[in-house]
This record gives structure tokens, C-alpha cells and sequence, in this order.
């Protein structure tokens, strides 16, 4: 374990973490000038947009697998919902071995909340860095058209706060994350400052033949990978501050090869007491982004129903499929009717990852069952030729 700070040591080394990685982000040139030259054409030339008319709805953010209280089908026409996103630096505990990161998080979770919109409504976000954090951070959305995704316009240092408002233009599901630059992109993403937003069409999810599709319930899982340096001995080591870890964890990203890859934030997360709950009968929307590397969802013991692999709600979804396919840097959809009760387990079906590195979730479902469906004939027993 690295030697503990006392807060003296802790505000000097604040000052010159800072003054370090804002060096870092202004390294790289190509997006230093896209920056600058980004928001200074926003400022001359963007016309302001008259939405004084609109209705305001204020979104409150839980933390997932949970999404945030909405409607399928929109009711009116479009709104500025309002946001409000607080960045926290925080120690989290990522396993039973009780191996420990620091956390870079929007609103306190790994993944971040999800934001929930319809197609033409506008995301008015306030996004607040914490005093007692350490770095300069921003939020880059997929969804949003323009200004490196917000990112150009957003960068707060401690004790700083932005307001950012973008329109809906784009249906689906779609990442957001960090993207202070240079270096501190990957090192703030693959420290699980990474979230979604849910971008549904105004009259609801459909078939792709116009049949609407309704979901009971939803969940949203986040996939995280992480790469957290060993010492001498082979343990992993620990670190008494965020950032701290940097230059370790700079050579374990090099490798590609991460230490762990959970849901939602740590190993367990959605097991247990804590897993995904659901009954025979009805229609579950699960959201799966992954905003670092490949994943390949797979349920077992039921199916994708409809999945949009991609995320876009304007495509036909697949339909039928045993796993998918979710691209890094990007979110998919899929719904599936539970049949049959007992514990499923949803699972990156790159099953290293899921059984040895923790890309596993359990979901618990009650009802009766069905032998039509399935039934087992005989027990197991010893057999002779």
C-alpha cells in the first residue's frame, strides 16, 4: 500500500495533479484545435434557439440497474427535461478479495444514471464537479450532435459547474462518458465514468412492422472493465487518493487486457440479494452499454425477443437471438417475456469474462411452471450399458 498523506501532502499534490493532467490534456494538438476552434464557431455563428415555450420537466436520477421514472409513449410534444449530474471521485471495493479502485463517477455509481428522453426533446444538464475532487472532468454524449458530444463546451474544473443543453435528434440507446483528453479519456472511461441515455420515439417502441412493443420492466446494465496495477508481490495494489494510480495503471491499460470485467461497477453486483427481480408473464427492456470494449450479451435460458443490437430504435430489431453483439463505445437494447420461472443468468459470453473476471447478472423470476416448455423426464442416476 502506498504511504498515507497527511492533508498538507494532500493539497500539494492536489495543485500538482491538477496542473499535471490539464498539461496532459492540452497535449494532444488534433483535439486541442477541434476544441478551440469548435467552440469559438459556436459562440460567432450558432443562432440561439427560442424554447422559453417549452414545458420543463425535472428528471431525477436513480442509480442503476434502475431507470428513471418515464413514459413509453410521449404525452405532448417535446420538453426540456432538466439534468443534474454530480461528479464524485470515490474509493469503491470491486470484489470479495476486496480489491479496491478510485472511482471516477458521475452521480456516484458505476455506470452513471440513465437519462431517459423522447426524439425532439431537449437534455438541459448541470453538471457539477465536486470540491473535494481532484480533477477536471467533462461528459461527452453520443447522442448529442456537435462540440465533441458536449465535451468541448463542458470541461469543469473542482468546484466548477456547466450547464449544457442538446436536442434528442437521434432515437436509441447511447453512451455518455468523460473525455477530458489526451490520455485522461481512457484512464477516466476505464475508471467507470461512463452512463447512458435512452432516447425513445414519440409514440413508443415498435416491431418495425408498426406494432408497438411495451415493457413491464427495465433494467440497464453497465459493463465495466478495469485495470487495476499489481505490486511486487503480484497483489493488487492500493492507493490513498484518486489519480494516484496513473502511471500504474497507464502501463496495465497498454496490455489490453483487463483485471476485471463486471456489471455495474463491481463483481456480484446484480447477484444475491441485489439481483434483477422479474415474474412469468411479463416483458423485460434490458439496456446493456459498454463504453470501453466488445461484449456479447447472452441470457441463459431465454432469448432476445426483439434486440437492437446497434441501438437505434429507428431500425427493424433482430429478433430471436441467443446472444448479440455490442460494440464498444456504444449501447443496445433488447426485451425479452419471461416463460419460466428460476434464476437466469445474463452473462458476457466471453465466459472468462463471465465466470473468472465477474460479467455476470442473475435474474430472479416467479411463476409457475411450465412442462410444456420444458421437463425433465428422469434424474439423474447411474447407467449400464
Amino acid at each position: 500500500m502506498t504511504r498515507l498523506l497527511n492533508q498538507k501532502n494532500v493539497n500539494s499534490t492536489r495543485r500538482g495533479f491538477l496542473k499535471t493532467t490539464a498539461a496532459m490534456t492540452l497535449g494532444s494538438a488534433a483535439l486541442a484545435g477541434v476544441v478551440g476552434t469548435g467552440t469559438q464557431s459556436l459562440e460567432v455563428a450558432a443562432a440561439t434557439p427560442d424554447v422559453s415555450n417549452l414545458p420543463r420537466v425535472k428528471q431525477t436520477m436513480v442509480a442503476p440497474p434502475f431507470l428513471p421514472e418515464h413514459e413509453q409513449v410521449a404525452v405532448g410534444g417535446p420538453k426540456i427535461v432538466e439534468v443534474t449530474l454530480i461528479i464524485e471521485e470515490k474509493k469503491m471495493v470491486l470484489d470479495s478479495e476486496g480489491t479496491e479502485v478510485w472511482a471516477l463517477t458521475f452521480g456516484g455509481s458505476v455506470p452513471g444514471p440513465m437519462i431517459v428522453v423522447h426524439e425532439g426533446d431537449y437534455v438541459e444538464l448541470t453538471l457539477k464537479n465536486l470540491a473535494s475532487n481532484l480533477m477536471e472532468h467533462n461528459i461527452d454524449f453520443h447522442a448529442s450532435t456537435g462540440g465533441l458530444g458536449g465535451g468541448a463546451l463542458t470541461k469543469i474544473l473542482p468546484g466548477e459547474q456547466a450547464v449544457l443543453r442538446w436536442k434528442a435528434v437521434k432515437q436509441g440507446v447511447f453512451v455518455y462518458h468523460c473525455a477530458p483528453g489526451d490520455i485522461m479519456i481512457p484512464y477516466h472511461v476505464v475508471h467507470g465514468m461512463n452512463g447512458a441515455v435512452m432516447v425513445l420515439p414519440r409514440d413508443g417502441l415498435n416491431d418495425g412492422k408498426g406494432n408497438p412493443l411495451k415493457y413491464d420492466l427495465a433494467y440497464y446494465i453497465g459493463e465495466q472493465d478495469y485495470y487495476i496495477p499489481r505490486g511486487e508481490t503480484g497483489a493488487f495494489k492500493k492507493y490513498e487518493m484518486a489519480g494516484e494510480d496513473l502511471s500504474d495503471s497507464l502501463e496495465v491499460m497498454k496490455t489490453l487486457t483487463p483485471t476485471h470485467v463486471v456489471f455495474n461497477g463491481k463483481a456480484g453486483a446484480l447477484t444475491g440479494d441485489a439481483a434483477l427481480k422479474a415474474k412469468v408473464g411479463e416483458t423485460v427492456l434490458f439496456i446493456h452499454a459498454q463504453a470501453n470494449r466488445d461484449s456479447r450479451p447472452h441470457l441463459i435460458g431465454g432469448h432476445g425477443d426483439y434486440v437492437w443490437e446497434t441501438g437505434s430504435f429507428a431500425d427493424t430489431p433482430a429478433t430471436g437471438l441467443e446472444t448479440w453483439f455490442i460494440r464498444g463505445g456504444s449501447a443496445g437494447a433488447m426485451i425479452y417475456k419471461f416463460r419460466q420461472p428460476g434464476i437466469y443468468a445474463y452473462v458476457n459470453h466471453n465466459l472468462i469474462e463471465a465466470v473468472m473476471l465477474g460479467a455476470t447478472a442473475h435474474v430472479v423470476v416467479d411463476g409457475e411452471w411450465d412442462d410444456d416448455l420444458m421437463m425433465q423426464i428422469s434424474k439423474p442416476a447411474a447407467f449400464t450399458n
